[in-house]
């Protein structure tokens, strides 16, 4: 069996209203598929981490670079592919846009594996610790509007309405303004509905332990991205200084890049992002360091229904942390704002949210070989782009 072609697929569709988060503001919705075909037509699906200008990027390096070292190879081979890969490409970028197209490619092997051995990814995995997943809804994008504060009301009380037992906000417009919002949110949802933020590294240190009190004042669960992710001794000082839960690891590549991340104790919760860390080859050193260190770990889940159905089968697979009769179980993050790539992309849906509402806040394991789902050819070449 050999790999014959390996084509990025760049989505794109145009938002009804911007969306944003701290760093900048959005207008539309980009997602990045990898398809790998085999020479006995068999298919793989993947996904980079990565929208707009970056996936366009990203798909100039999975077709003209990497296509190129891996024409001919045995689509099995996961771990020799990644590695040629990763050495050809090593003294020209250890981190970012190169490993995130290694990340499509990589998981794209996996579906590819799974559908051989007709088993789901996470069998391949070991086996599934677990029959359900519980699901956090993730919304309160920023937006440029003068009631924010009214909107996340409203907002986090539609999550709760939609099943979902614990959700995330964004937060990043400054410590008072900050403040104001989570407040908004907590009087929303009540006291006991497990509440989490996510800065993306707008703060310095300075900046980030006064805010981290409020947050523990407000009884926030944790604190992600506080700091920019290359200070790692910023995220040490504040796991130091605050109680609230220290969250980061989305913007880290490779066992490497998360080595002194882990092993310096620079996050209490770590949240590695399968579709950029490099696949789902690194995710799994990934997770032994952070066993081996005692660090939890939740997936960081942004982007299609593809992201969504590797994440199921990650966390199918992730052991109990700690080993123990009634451990804290391991939770889907899921966008809940709206989601053409997520809802529309596939010929079956995943049905998240009619599961989540069914189900108590759980989704169950995805069903079929690989990563069991199959995207929509149509739907695909509505949306590319940059063709």
């Amino acid at each position: 069996m050999k790999i014959t072609q390996v084509i990025s697929h760049v989505l794109q569709y145009d938002l009804d209203e911007e969306l944003g988060y701290s760093q900048q503001y959005y207008f539309k919705r980009t997602t990045h598929l990898v398809e790998i075909r085999t020479d006995i037509g068999v298919t793989g699906w993947g996904e980079c981490f990565g929208g707009g200008n970056i996936a366009l990027a990203n798909k100039t390096i999975v077709e003209k670079v990497i296509q190129p070292m891996i024409l001919g190879m045995n689509p099995l081979d996961r771990e020799v592919i990644w590695h040629k890969a990763y050495n050809l490409m090593r003294d020209h970028g250890q981190k970012g846009m190169p490993i995130q197209s290694l990340s499509g490619i990589d998981i794209a092997l996996w579906d590819i594996a799974g559908k051989i051995h007709n088993l789901p990814v996470y069998q391949l995995l070991g086996g599934a610790f677990r029959e359900k997943i519980g699901v956090y809804g993730y919304g309160m994008m920023l937006q440029r509007v003068p009631d924010l504060e009214h909107r996340f009301e409203l907002e986090s009380a539609a999550i709760l309405d939609k099943g979902f037992k614990a959700m995330k906000m964004k937060i990043g417009l400054g410590v008072e303004k900050d403040v104001r919002l989570v407040e908004a949110v907590r009087k929303s949802i009540g006291p006991d509905v497990p509440l989490m933020v996510d800065a993306n590294h707008a703060y310095t240190t300075r900046e980030a332990i006064p805010l981290g009190r409020e947050l523990e004042r407000l009884g926030v669960a944790w604190f992600e991205e506080p700091v920019a992710p290359e200070d790692l001794q910023g995220y040490r000082d504040l796991c130091e200084a605050l109680d609230v839960n220290i969250a980061g690891g989305e913007g880290e590549f490779t066992v490497w890049g998360f080595r002194d991340l882990i092993k310096n104790r620079c996050v209490d919760i770590l949240q590695p992002e399968v579709c950029g860390l490099g696949g789902i080859t690194q995710y799994q050193k990934v997770l032994a360091l952070a066993q081996a260190h005692f660090v939890p770990v939740v997936n960081h889940v942004w982007g299609s229904a593809v992201a969504v159905a590797t994440n199921m089968h990650l966390l199918a697979a992730l052991p109990d942390f700690p080993g123990a009769a009634h451990p804290v179980q391991p939770m889907l993050e899921y966008d809940t704002t709206p989601n053409r790539f997520r809802e529309e992309l596939l010929v079956d849906s995943l049905e998240i949210n009619e599961q989540v509402k069914r189900n108590d806040g759980f989704v169950g394991l995805p069903k079929g070989p690989g990563l069991g789902i199959e995207p929509n050819r149509d739907f695909i070449k509505k949306y590319s782009v940059g063709n």
